[in-house]
């Protein structure tokens, strides 16, 4: 069997063992499925050193107010949470359809939620932003079971197997995918025909990003988004969808609507945009910390400016330890003498 091979067995034998999983969460009690969901997160901690590193120190420079043990406790419910949105997810799988979406994903204030949803049920160009925190899966599952065709851009995951049983359950509901890579075309197509467009928009964006504020650090994030709302006149929701406490009950709500025409005389328009969704999302973070996916490294980029200060410190500091390694070279050397 040659390494292909062999990667691809492995991929389909994790395949297995997914749809395994959620055969069994889908026949046990929902109490019994969230509570193996909340054990599987406390395990997550206990053994995925190298992501509890990165949430803890996301944390720390996101709440600096926060003591170690404070810290900790965040980090610990982030991974619960993650475990249980999946778990979630895999359940409403099932449970959720047109005739009781509203059940189980209800709106948080009516005049809000007419006014958006008058937009996504419109055949005038939208954007619908949230981002990785609370349950985004089960948000885009109720809107498209109740009547939003929304094109979602998402990356394909490594697993071939698991990328193709995600993308039939998201397009069994009404969902189109768009793929991340090269989704600029397809969105201008989309937003052309009065499309609604869905993003997830708080990841890093690389060193080619436009830097805004991010709890108060500059976060790398997608400009094209803003220059996509100004092209088509696209309003852009940003839309929260958080758990309740009860189970399986999530709560939808729209944190801010961005008209870009409010934009149209400012020369910073883009730069102005981008920050407002990203102060939005930033907002529904900081009310619900412990439902927020601390894992990604969301400031992984840095600013060019402070990218030259940070390689010439590096270099600074290699010289100082050269320097230091070289006199102490000398100094046994003259001691020996």
């Amino acid at each position: 069997m040659s390494s292909k091979d062999g990667s691809k067995f492995l991929a389909y034998q994790v395949y297995l063992a997914v749809r395994v999983f959620v055969a069994i969460m889908q026949m046990i009690p929902v109490p019994w499925a969230l509570a193996i969901a909340r054990m599987l997160g406390r395990l997550a901690y206990l053994i995925d050193k190298r992501h509890r590193k990165v949430a803890a120190e996301n944390l720390r420079h996101a709440f600096p107010e926060l003591s170690e043990s404070e810290i900790d406790r965040r980090v610990r419910a982030s991974y619960q949470h993650l475990c249980v949105m999946a778990v979630e997810t895999v359940l409403l799988m099932r449970k959720l359809n047109s005739h009781n979406a509203a059940r189980f994903v209800r709106d948080k204030d009516l005049e809000d939620s007419r006014f958006a949803w008058d937009l996504v049920l419109s055949n005038r160009p939208v954007i619908v932003m949230t981002g990785h925190v609370g349950n985004w899966e089960v948000m885009s599952l109720s809107m498209a079971l109740q009547g939003a065709r929304a094109s979602i851009v998402a990356r394909p995951l490594d697993n071939h197997f698991l990328d193709r049983y995600i993308r039939e359950f998201r397009t069994s509901a009404g969902m189109q995918i768009v793929d991340k890579q090269g989704a600029a075309e397809v969105a201008g197509k989309v937003l052309t025909g009065g499309g609604k467009l869905g993003l997830v928009g708080d990841q890093d964006a690389g060193p080619k990003g436009m830097f805004v504020n991010f709890f108060g650090r500059p976060a790398s994030t997608f400009k094209s988004i803003a220059l996509l709302a100004i092209e088509y006149q696209a309003p852009i929701l940003v839309l929260g969808c958080v758990r309740t406490g009860e189970p399986l009950r999530h709560l939808v709500f729209l944190e801010d609507a961005i008209m870009p025409a409010e934009f149209m005389n400012d020369p910073a328009a883009v730069r102005a945009i981008t920050q407002r969704y990203t102060s939005a999302l930033e907002r529904i973070v900081r009310r619900n910390p412990e439902q927020y996916f601390w894992f990604h490294r969301r400031w992984k980029s840095m600013p060019p400016v402070k990218k030259m200060k940070q390689v010439a410190l590096n270099e600074m500091k290699q010289v100082l330890n050269t320097d230091v390694l070289a006199d102490v070279k000398a100094s046994r050397g003259r001691l020996a003498a």
